[in-house]
């Protein structure tokens, strides 16, 4: 530094060489030198003689001068001081400015600017640069040079008047006329920086065909106001399958309610930005789908800017430093879908350039660079990170048919919603809607149907009547034109008839009346009301399939019936449950013979008027008068009116339940009596009573009877076999000994037979009787004949079968006392096939039991035991 300053001093540095002023200074120099030290004469590399021999011409002070700054320089580069060799550089770059070589100024200036930038200092790296944007302008490099003043047109460590002269210096070249094979292309970090993208709609995802704009926010760094004659942004088209017939479920991941924000660095006054370290990782994940059912394979992750990432980072050229002359290596591509704006003036500072994207073809966008024109300068963005994207779905006509409120009930009308979403279809005038009609569930007529249209905002655009026109089999629904990809809804009416009775084949019917459910009407598992589903198709105009109407239907009441006998007399009840959570008001009850014949029916205790609130019940029960004349089955109907609280209760249909009622005559009687034991008043737990069953005929044999089951005893009397049972599923009683047994009944009026047996009651208190049973034993000849039902089979003395007939079980003891008992056949005869004798249980009400809900005392067992206790 010392020798380049004493160069300087004398005129050595200069390009025109020392004037003789610099020449009488030099003299005075090497006069004052004085003598060579002694101990250094006879030595021909001294200091003394060097200095000596730099001073006394221009070639010798360069010489000497470059041999000491390139040692210096490789000595620092040895022990790792680069920033003290780039200072040498810088003084290097200097020396060669003066001597008029800015090519090897220019070296030297690039490798000093990397240290300022590193270290973030502003002001070194102003004045460098402007010393590089001098080089190259003498170099003629213009690209360069163009570069470089627009950092110094940026940097706000210059003056106004030095900035807007660089600027000047970019316009005056942009302007200039003459065919140029190409333009030059520039940084746009230097020149305007992307702070902000906004997309409208924000969420950035807009059908085929609709408007997406899109707001870019540039900060100018210029000093003054620069038009651009087109500002444009690439955009990469990628089909995305999944938006061509629907939505697809690309959305934009990193906006904020369609907002971008992009990091910016700091300006070239400052410290280098947080990118100089190395880009953030923009990740996004891939999916691998299978072609067939486009069902997912695998899921992965893949770095979308790995070629920024995985650059070299280590001994980088100064034009990959950040804020260094970097001309960008590739230009803006031609050829693919563009946003363009022309004309925009951008002031210093904040500006925002709305643009119109393209929204042609489904499929996903995304932006890839941003290129200013300014005359024959480009300023290219030639990678917008985070990676932005927009996404254009086609999508196909929906119609969706739902309840407009939960859950559906039927027998009353009820509102459905349908819903289209027109999709790219545009609905013409003339359209319709198709429904085929279906007898339990009509489309009620309504004269103020009103469709809504609404926008994809859900803004409504209008409102118009519907054509409804019914014929037998199809109900078309004229619906009003509508554009594409908007909403139209509207409400229909319908009826779910609850099928009734009649409707079911005969061989669904129970003994008891009630009818087996189809398979389409079920108990739903989150609600206890009876399920109907209802189907119909519909036929649309945009498709030439028919979408498939499924709704289903909840009955609000459950109901049953029982004939129940008091000797003689006959009664019908009739049991409703309301299982919605609706209110209803019950009226008008009526119990009527459906085909018309003399059947008397006097009301009980008919339960009218009356408030039917979720899930309580009403009981209705009839007298039956049978007349002499009447067949033996009947069809009667049970119907009501159920009105709705707080609704027109008008619009409701009445309630009709429909069930067989067959005419029974009351065969046997039932009497039943407990004896106590011997010297007991009482009947006592723990011992042995005595349960005497009287069965009594009531009735003449009639025709069929005797041609059924009859047999002719020694004394000429008809007798039919019964089987007889003692059971007790309560558990109060054990039966002792046998506890089934057959008899020989006299087919004659009043005749009786009395069977004795042991009983023992297990607890004390009012007990109830055992429960007798009476069945008919069919000898095995007539099970050829009738052809019994298979569940009423009693194979090899086994009586399981027969109890899954019944209502309640006997106990395991009672079942192992019959089948020891009565034993017919052997396991021989089941393997060949033989038909086996048969139990048959009597019809509902053919046999009365007067002892069925009786009840006997039973005292607790005299305890005579003595306990004794021992206190200590």
């Amino acid at each position: 530094m010392r020798l380049k300053s004493l160069g300087e001093l004398c005129g050595l540095v200069s390009k025109t060489g020392p004037t003789s002023e610099d020449l009488n200074r030099t003299v005075d120099l090497l006069a004052g030198l004085g003598d060579e030290r002694p101990e250094t004469v006879s030595s021909l590399q001294s200091p003394y003689k060097k200095l000596k021999e730099a001073l006394s011409s221009v070639e010798a002070f360069e010489r000497h001068y470059l041999e000491l700054s390139h040692a210096a320089m490789e000595m620092y580069r040895a022990i790792g001081r680069l920033r003290s060799g780039r200072l040498v550089g810088k003084s290097l770059a200097e020396f060669y400015m003066r001597k008029g070589d800015p090519e090897q100024a220019e070296t030297f200036l690039q490798e000093a600017l990397k240290s300022y930038v590193s270290e973030g200092w502003s002001l070194p790296v102003t004045h460098t640069r402007r010393q590089i944007a001098e080089c190259q302008k003498l170099l003629g490099r213009t690209e360069h040079y163009l570069q470089t003043s627009a950092l110094l047109a940026g940097d706000v460590n210059l003056s106004t008047e030095e900035r807007k002269h660089f600027c000047q210096e970019i316009l005056s070249f942009a302007g200039r006329s003459g065919n140029h094979s190409h333009k030059v292309t520039l940084s746009m970090n230097v020149f305007a920086q992307l702070t902000r993208l906004q997309f409208h709609p924000s969420t950035a995802s807009v059908h085929s065909g609709a408007v997406l704009q899109v707001e870019l926010t540039l900060r100018c760094l210029m000093p003054v106001s620069v038009c651009i004659q087109e500002l444009a942004a690439s955009i990469h088209f990628d089909i995305d399958h999944g938006g061509t017939h629907g939505r697809s479920k690309g959305t934009l991941r990193q906006t904020n309610q369609g907002t971008v924000e992009f990091e910016q660095g700091n300006s070239s006054a400052g410290p280098p930005s947080s990118t100089a370290a190395g880009p953030t990782l923009e990740m996004d994940e891939i999916q691998d789908r299978s072609p067939s059912d486009n069902s997912l394979n695998s899921v992965g992750v893949v770095c979308k800017n790995a070629h920024l990432v995985m650059r070299r980072r280590e001994n980088d050229s100064p034009l990959d430093m950040p804020n260094c002359v970097s001309p960008p290596t590739a230009a803006m591509k031609e050829g693919g879908q563009m946003l363009k704006v022309q004309n925009v003036t951008l002031e210093p500072g904040n500006n925002s350039i709305t643009f119109t994207a393209p929204s042609g073809q489904p499929g996903n966008y995304t932006l890839r660079q941003l290129c200013a024109t300014v005359g024959e300068v480009q300023f290219v963005l030639s990678h917008i990170y985070p990676s932005v994207r927009y996404e254009v779905y086609s999508q196909e006509p929906q119609l969706t048919v739902e309840p407009l409120s939960e859950p559906l009930l039927a027998g009353m009308p009820q509102l459905i919603k349908f819903t289209l979403l027109t999709g790219h279809y545009t609905v013409k005038k003339g359209d319709a809607l198709q429904l085929s009609n279906t007898e339990t569930m009509p489309i009620l007529p309504s004269s103020s149907c009103t469709a809504r249209i609404s926008s994809p905002d859900a803004e409504l655009v209008g409102e118009s009547a519907l054509s409804i026109q019914s014929s037998d089999k199809v109900t078309s629904i004229s619906i009003p034109p509508t554009p594409p990809y908007h909403v139209l809804e509207f409400h229909l009416e319908v009826l779910c008839i609850i099928p009734s009775g009649s409707d079911r084949p005969a061989n669904e019917r129970l003994t008891n009346g009630e009818v087996r459910h189809r398979p389409r009407r079920y108990s739903h598992p989150d609600t206890p009301m009876t399920a109907i589903d209802q189907r119909m198709s519909i036929d649309c105009p945009w498709s030439i399939y028919s979408t498939l109407l499924a709704l289903t239907f909840y009955i609000p009441f459950k109901t049953k019936h029982s004939l129940l006998s008091a000797g003689n007399r006959k009664y019908i009840q009739v049991c409703v449950q309301n299982m919605s959570d609706m209110n209803f008001t019950l009226a008008e009850v009526k119990l009527t013979e459906k085909q018309h014949l003399s059947l008397e029916l006097q009301s009980f205790n008919t339960k009218t008027n009356q408030l039917l609130c979720s899930k309580h019940s009403v009981f209705c029960l009839w007298e039956v008068r049978w007349k002499d004349d009447l067949p033996s089955c009947l069809q009667c109907v049970f119907s009501a009116n159920f009105c709705p609280l707080n609704q027109d209760s008008s619009a409701f249909k009445p309630f009709h339940y429909q069930f067989q009622l067959e005419r029974v005559t009351t065969l046997y009687n039932v009497r039943a009596e407990i004896i106590p034991p011997a010297g007991e008043q009482h009947c006592r737990s723990g011992l042995v009573c005595g349960l005497e069953v009287c069965i009594t005929r009531l009735t003449e044999p009639s025709e069929g009877e005797i041609a059924e089951d009859s047999k002719t005893d020694t004394d000429g009397l008809k007798t039919t076999k019964l089987m007889y049972e003692v059971a007790d599923s309560s558990s109060n009683w054990a039966v002792c000994g046998k506890s089934s047994g057959m008899v020989l009944m006299p087919l004659k009026a009043n005749a009786t037979h009395k069977v004795q047996i042991e009983v023992m009651p297990l607890f004390a208190g009012h007990l109830p009787f055992p429960k007798i049973k009476v069945l008919k034993y069919l000898p095995h000849n007539a099970a050829a004949a009738i052809q019994p039902d298979p569940d009423s089979c009693v194979e090899n003395d086994s009586l399981s079968l027969l109890d899954k007939t019944l209502d309640d079980q006997g106990d395991t003891a009672s079942i192992r006392s019959r089948g020891s008992v009565h034993s017919v056949g052997s396991s021989d005869q089941q393997q060949r096939g033989v038909a086996m004798p048969r139990l048959e249980p009597f019809s509902l009400g053919q046999v009365f039991n007067n002892s069925h809900s009786q009840q006997v005392l039973v005292l607790p067992t005299a305890d005579d035991h003595i306990m004794e206790v021992n206190a200590t």
